[in-house]
């Protein structure tokens, strides 16, 4: 009895010992464990840190992994920008070569150029009002390659000058006789350029041209006057003339309201003249500089016919 009574206890006494550890007293893998010993709460707590260590650590790693993306996309785009460079350095170079090559075109010419005046000297002696002008139109051209060189220096001007320095040289021969002096000249030059105006207007270019070139001689209104006379060479189809007019006026005042015709018809006298390509270059220019002007929309129409 004494026996049985002992079992019973010592029987309890586990009984209860068992009982927390059946509802997840101790149990470390519990989302929130109880009954914990001191060694168990500490490897709990480094449980806890290793997790947030471990989550911070693939925080990191991703963003490493993203980082990693942003620098090889940023090094594709550098090596597609350094790939570029180099071929516009190419390109810059080739333009270079161009340009001297151009430039000794434009000297040889100029050579000849003086080579055929100093055949013609015995003609021109005769008459030294036409050499005056021959040596003006090259010095026209002397500044219009400078000019060139400083806004465009682009082949085709270069190509185009060349042209008309050829063109000089055959008309050098043939010197048109120089108008002569009109009653209709006032010593008032408003009035001239009053009267030209209006001859201008009524088609009466002769009377217009000996009032515009006596203007040009006055020095009044050159860069306007000079256009003029462009005009009237344009409008009587002497397109060789009207191009040397219409460059001395630009070279004098390249803002000028009329800027729009004047490229306009130096792009048409050129094309009339049989020389497309460098019309062409004064088509697009007109278009780049006065996109909204009617004479632009008539460039446009020219280049596609």
């Amino acid at each position: 009895m004494v026996f049985k009574l002992f079992y019973l206890s010592i029987t309890s006494a586990i009984l209860l010992a068992s009982e927390p550890s059946a509802f997840g007293a101790g149990d470390l893998d519990q989302p929130n464990p109880y009954g914990l010993t001191k060694a168990e709460s500490t490897i709990l707590q480094t449980k806890k840190d290793l997790q947030k260590i471990s989550a911070k650590s693939n925080d990191q790693a991703n963003q490493v992994d993203t980082l990693r993306e942003r620098i090889d996309g940023v090094q594709t785009i550098i090596e597609s920008l350094a790939t570029k460079s180099h071929e516009n350095r190419i390109s810059l170079k080739n333009l270079e070569e161009q340009s001297l090559k151009d430039r000794s075109n434009s000297n040889e010419f100029n050579n000849r150029l003086a080579e055929a005046l100093g055949e013609q000297s015995k003609i021109a002696e005769e008459n030294s009002d036409q050499i005056a002008k021959i040596n003006a139109f090259l010095q026209e051209i002397t500044k219009k390659i400078d000019l060139l060189e400083k806004r465009f220096a682009t082949k085709d001007e270069l190509k185009k000058l060349s042209q008309e320095v050829a063109s000089i040289k055959k008309t050098a021969s043939n010197p048109e006789p120089k108008p002569q002096s009109n009653s209709a000249i006032s010593k008032d030059n408003a009035q001239n350029d009053t009267e030209a105006s209006k001859a201008f207007r009524s088609s009466d270019y002769a009377k217009a041209k000996i009032l515009y070139e006596h203007l040009v001689k006055e020095n009044y209104k050159p860069a306007k006057s000079n256009y003029m006379l462009g005009e009237i060479s344009y409008y009587s189809k002497n397109y060789s003339e009207a191009i040397a007019y219409f460059k001395k006026s630009a070279s004098l005042y390249d803002k000028a309201e009329y800027m729009p015709t004047l490229l306009l018809h130096t792009a048409i006298s050129m094309q009339k003249s049989g020389d497309e390509s460098s019309a062409t270059s004064f088509y697009n220019a007109l278009i780049n500089n006065y996109p909204d002007s009617k004479e632009a929309g008539i460039a446009k129409s020219n280049i596609k016919n």
